[in-house]
């Protein structure tokens, strides 16, 4: 019984994985069941076991998603080895590593900015980041990282809405080349974070630069 439901679990995963790879690449309207089927290698019936229809398919990616939003927010929430701010970089940093490498968290991008699921994209992984984003706003204003007059609310706002556009506007802006995120949502933190910062966090900031990053391999998008 246990191993008939680890192959269940393993059968849907990969199911979801082909979906992301497929809705990703060619959007909700234009993918293929039959490509998400051979790249899952999964049999119709066992597809239609786990998922009612392609809809409900590609709400189990956007569910994944924001797993994986949540995950990441937690983690780096828990890092009492690091000031806020630096914990708000790593945390910004593995989002753009994940929309640079992880096919679930490309899916729900590519979902959320089409007509079927744009009303998702405030239940999803944005609100989860800026939900942290404030928490470490308000820590950074404590700690004297960020001025006593600054709002963290203006700040969340201002950061989630940049990281966004620099996302959308990524390839547009450089015709279809690889765009490097984590240098432009980097860049985008900065900017902010320079508007609100305290003069004595700068001067350790020019001196030392970010003290945490994301890693590949802390991902886990080999499992």
């Amino acid at each position: 019984m246990a191993r008939q439901q680890e192959r269940a679990r393993r059968t849907r995963a990969a199911i979801i994985k082909s979906a992301a790879v497929e809705f990703g690449k060619s959007g909700y309207a234009a993918a293929s069941l039959n490509r998400i089927l051979e790249g899952s290698r999964a049999t119709k019936g066992a597809m239609y076991f786990h998922f009612d229809s392609k809809e409900d398919l590609a709400r189990a990616v956007l569910e994944t998603a924001v797993e994986r939003y949540r995950g990441c927010a937690d983690r780096w929430l828990m890092r009492a080895d690091l000031g806020p701010l630096d914990v708000l970089h790593g945390m910004v940093d593995e989002i753009a590593l994940r929309l640079e490498h992880d096919t679930i968290v490309q899916a729900e991008y590519r979902l959320v900015i089409e007509p079927d699921f744009h009303r998702d994209a405030g239940n999803g992984g944005s609100r989860i980041v800026a939900r942290a984003t404030r928490v470490l706003a308000v820590r950074a204003i404590d700690d004297g990282q960020l001025r006593a007059d600054a709002d963290p609310d203006r700040f969340t706002r201002a950061l989630s809405a940049a990281l966004a556009g620099q996302r959308y506007l990524a390839d547009p802006i450089t015709n279809g080349a690889a765009a490097d995120l984590r240098a432009r949502f980097a860049e985008v933190l900065e900017v902010i974070v320079e508007s609100m910062a305290t003069p004595g966090w700068m001067q350790r900031f020019h001196a030392e630069g970010w003290r945490a990053q994301a890693q590949l391999d802390d991902l886990g998008l080999g499992v």
